[in-house]
């Protein structure tokens, strides 16, 4: 009787589990249906993670990682730049820079090392950039990572260097950009060669690189749109992200194709037993089939619904270029709370150089996020915007590609986050003496329980604070720290 019972837990136990794995969500191939998507905790909780331009493009290092396409535009900079360093289109071209780029100071574990330093949740290459260099092991293309330049698979070895430190792995993907990137048409250029049309893409008038944009009859057509799917596919079968971003333009590519990718990757992660996140931009999807990802930008207000934004650690190239401008630690930091503040999280774009290795200031403003976010990441991590996102005289500016015209914050811009029932106050900048919250006076009506504590974090000694009409006055100590935001924590 004894052994019957055991036998039938035991059934119950191995029909559970198998429920349990093999039972997930069908998403069918309309928009309704993938509409029904919701972002996963795991983002909602990351809020920062890091990704790469690095690529052939890399060797020139020349101002942009658009050198591939403005190296074949006539009367442009860089197309003067390439003919007097390299020679001539049609004798060096942009597939012969695929031999310099080596990769041989690439150490994939030194660099999830360091993403884990920066306090980066999730992270990942760009697997494809407009160049149409793939940077994975694929069976799809000769002109990829392993079989030419490095001759490693780039994205598998980050793979499993990244997932071994519990981050969520990324993929990004650009490939949408290669139609008509190339004057394919063009007899003075090695890009008209139908030898290369694997690497620079099918014949296509250079014009339609521009129009694509506003006429939808010069888009790419059906062999195009299967090229584009096919890759994307290729690496999510192969490799399992967690995230997966699709660069702006998208559009071009036809919408069944952009619907069967979704379709393919949300139905693949509920037989992996994973929950995903697949981004875009403006109306490229049907809203709320993915999280919604702004470019260089960021939100003027509160959200209610997770969102994204990438931006580079360069303010003006997101590779590796011979006269970097790069962002302060300051501003970089005051960038995400002010993200986060808004519903949203940050994906940074770093810029390893064509032989591997992070630039030494990269890898400086890296570490001090990382140290930052080591004292105030409560702060930070699986927070949760409050009643109003903060106060503070500095606006941010919303639009595409406009970072540049948000100035930097002063003390008094303050920004808010929750967790449970302790609400963070972060200065976006190191006050001197005191700081007061206008939002958190008497008058301001938006409190709805006593304030029991105030402390700041990282800081171990008592908090003189008085809680007035016209806001909370709190004493900053001499003894700051960190150099940068403060986070205050209020119960």
């Amino acid at each position: 009787m004894k052994k019957i019972f055991l036998n039938i837990i035991f059934n119950i136990i191995i029909i559970s589990v198998f429920t349990s794995c093999t039972t997930h969500k069908k998403y069918e191939s309309t928009w309704e249906s993938l509409q029904t998507y919701k972002t996963p905790e795991w983002f909602r909780d990351a809020k920062f993670g890091i990704y790469f331009h690095w690529g052939v493009f890399s060797v020139p290092a020349y101002k942009t990682e658009w050198y591939s396409h403005w190296m074949y535009v006539p009367g442009n900079d860089i197309n003067t730049y390439h003919t007097e360093q390299y020679g001539p289109l049609n004798k060096f071209g942009y597939k012969d820079f695929i031999p310099m780029f080596t990769a041989k100071k690439f150490d994939a574990e030194k660099w999830a090392d360091l993403f884990v330093q920066a306090g980066a949740r999730f992270a990942g290459p760009v697997a494809e950039h407009a160049d149409g260099f793939a940077m994975w092991d694929s069976k799809l293309t000769t002109w990829d990572a392993m079989d030419m330049g490095p001759q490693r698979d780039v994205v598998g070895e980050l793979e499993k260097a990244i997932r071994k430190r519990d981050l969520k792995f990324v993929t990004t993907f650009h490939h949408q950009w290669l139609y008509a990137w190339y004057p394919t048409l063009d007899k003075n250029t090695d890009s008209s060669n139908p030898s290369y049309e694997d690497l620079y893409g099918p014949p296509a008038p250079t014009s339609a690189f521009d129009a694509a944009w506003n006429d939808s009859t010069v888009r790419p057509d059906d062999k195009f749109n299967q090229r584009w799917l096919n890759r994307a596919v290729e690496v999510v079968d192969k490799y399992h992200p967690d995230l997966v971003y699709f660069d702006s333009k998208l559009f071009i590519i036809k919408e069944k194709y952009r619907i069967a990718f979704l379709q393919h990757y949300y139905n693949s992660a509920g037989q992996w037993g994973k929950q995903v996140v697949c981004t875009y931009k403006s109306e490229d999807f049907a809203k709320g089939a993915g999280v919604l990802d702004l470019e260089r930008a960021r939100m003027g207000e509160k959200r209610d619904f997770p969102w994204l934004t990438d931006d580079s650690i360069d303010w003006n190239s997101w590779c590796n270029v011979k006269e970097p401008d790069y962002k302060s630690t300051d501003r970089l930091i005051d960038y995400l709370v002010d993200v986060v503040s808004k519903n949203g999280c940050v994906m940074l774009n770093i810029t390893p150089t064509a032989e591997g290795e992070i630039p030494q200031p990269v890898q400086e403003r890296l570490l001090e996020i990382g140290k930052w976010l080591a004292i105030n990441g409560d702060a930070i991590y699986k927070t949760r915007p409050w009643k109003i996102y903060g106060e503070g005289p500095t606006q941010v500016v919303e639009g595409f590609l406009n970072e540049h015209e948000n100035k930097d914050n002063v003390a008094e811009d303050i920004r808010f986050t929750t967790k449970g029932e302790t609400l963070f106050a972060i200065t976006l900048a190191v006050p001197e003496k005191s700081v007061k919250i206008k939002s958190l006076g008497t008058n301001a009506g938006l409190l709805e329980r006593a304030i029991r504590s105030v402390s700041l974090l990282g800081y171990s000694g008592e908090l003189e604070w008085h809680l007035e009409t016209d806001g909370l006055l709190i004493k900053i100590p001499d003894e700051k720290p960190c150099d940068f935001a403060l986070a205050i924590e209020i119960k």
